[in-house]
């Protein structure tokens, strides 16, 4: 296997867990909007700066393979 093939592979396990974050995010928000409605501007603009957080670790691993190569 080259190293080319062993970095996409890196990739992609990189990227598994800020694809999970994403999603407890998402669905922590659903549920705290749900019980107090009132406040969903507020809890959609942390979830937003959360999901930026998590999706930066993502790219962290993608430079981290082509560093690695």
């Amino acid at each position: 296997m080259s190293l080319a093939a062993l970095g996409a592979v890196g990739y992609g396990l990189a990227a598994i867990g800020p694809g999970i974050g994403v999603g407890i995010i998402g669905g922590h928000n659903q549920d705290a909007t749900a019980r107090q409605p009132e406040i969903a501007g507020q809890l959609r603009t942390n979830m937003f700066i959360s999901i930026a957080f998590s999706e930066a670790l993502g790219l962290l691993g993608l430079v981290a393979g082509f560093l690695f190569q």
